[in-house]
């Protein structure tokens, strides 16, 4: 029977090993020797290998980002924790002009091995300033590798992955997946990088999705499952670099693509996988390709709004429905996403989230 853990677990596990494994890595950020242990991803580092290796940061991220680069120039492999994605923005000169380009500015004779953590995701009125994901963004900055997982066997294998890899690596983690259970074994393991998963074989549809929109595409898949529509379902898993010989040969097949984003819908991913698999795959389509993101505006505060913004399987079913040209399941579909957004709040993921931080 395979053992089942937390992705939160995950992750602990995988940090815990790496640390066992090679001195020159270590932890620094908000919170990581707290009672909480960053949400719980850090528990008991601290007490087992020491203040040296595990430490908590003041609230100075550029400063902080700053001493996390210049340890990973010297031949330390640093993980640099931050609560929110958000707080990454008062570390852009660091991030952008420093970690990406330091490689290149000195002709591949100097690398960054640094991975720094970074937790999305919204819920309880966290609003525009802490429930942005710009994985997109970071994506688009040459010199940055951006990682996404959606089970704890990709958060730890992914972890480890990034951790021994020599460039800068953006670890997304998407707090609605903290208390996700799954399949997780328990010895080292890498997950790589750039490598996109195939979860469900289909052949009407190819549905890209990366991060929590995972969860909402396999919900989609089978409510289309239901209407006889075969979905070919993907996990990117790496946003950048991004798998396109995956997504390539699954749309040849399918003639279809609908890609579900967790982001706004100007110049995003799900931009980018259109327009890469547009360029390379075009007569292969049977349908114009579509994209479910989120709108282009600021992120609400209010459950009424974030029921209007944040999209659902249902939403992606829809999508699907109308580029396999049945309008009549599209409105149907419709019809029930308009009862439920009226019925509940949809802010929150389920009984177990009990908060904000």
């Amino acid at each position: 029977m395979e053992r089942e853990v937390k992705f939160t677990e995950a992750l602990l596990e995988a940090t815990t090993q790496l640390l066992e494994s090679d001195p020159s890595i270590f932890l620094m950020g908000q919170d990581i020797a707290d009672p909480k242990g960053f949400y719980g991803t850090t528990l008991g580092l601290q007490e087992r290998f020491g203040s040296e290796r595990v430490m908590n940061t003041p609230l100075s991220e550029n400063t902080v980002t700053g001493i996390a680069i210049g340890a990973a120039i010297e031949g330390m492999r640093p993980i640099l924790t931050f609560k929110r994605a958000d707080l990454l923005l008062l570390a852009f000169d660091q991030l952008i002009n420093n970690a990406a380009k330091w490689n290149y500015m000195f002709g591949d004779q100097m690398k960054v091995p640094l991975v720094i953590r970074l937790v999305i995701g919204r819920g309880w009125g966290q609003g525009p300033q802490h429930s942005q994901s710009l994985h997109g963004l970071f994506a688009s900055i040459p010199g940055l590798k951006v990682v996404m997982p959606s089970t704890p066997y990709d958060a730890k294998g992914l972890l480890i992955a990034a951790t021994k890899d020599n460039n800068p690596v953006l670890f997304l983690e998407h707090r609605w997946l903290h208390a996700l259970h799954g399949p997780v074994p328990e010895e080292s393991y890498e997950v790589p990088i750039g490598k996109a998963k195939v979860i469900q074989v289909g052949t009407d549809l190819t549905l890209v999705t990366c991060s929590h929109m995972v969860i909402e595409g396999r919900k989609a898949c089978k409510i289309l499952a239901d209407h006889g529509v075969s979905v070919e379902h993907i996990d990117l898993r790496s946003v950048k670099p991004l798998d396109r010989e995956t997504l390539i040969k699954s749309v040849r097949k399918t003639g279809r693509l609908l890609v579900a984003d967790p982001d706004w819908k100007s110049c995003g991913v799900a931009a980018e996988v259109i327009a890469s698999l547009s360029e390379e795959a075009f007569n292969d389509f049977k349908a114009p390709p579509s994209r479910v993101t989120y709108p282009d505006r600021h992120s609400p505060s209010s459950w009424a709004l974030a029921n209007h913004y944040y999209p659902t399987a249902r939403v992606i079913a829809m999508e699907a429905f109308r580029s396999m040209r049945l309008p009549s399941k599209a409105q149907q579909m419709l019809e029930q996403l308009l009862d439920h957004r009226s019925s509940a709040p949809l802010d929150t993921p389920d009984v177990t989230f009990t908060g904000p931080f």
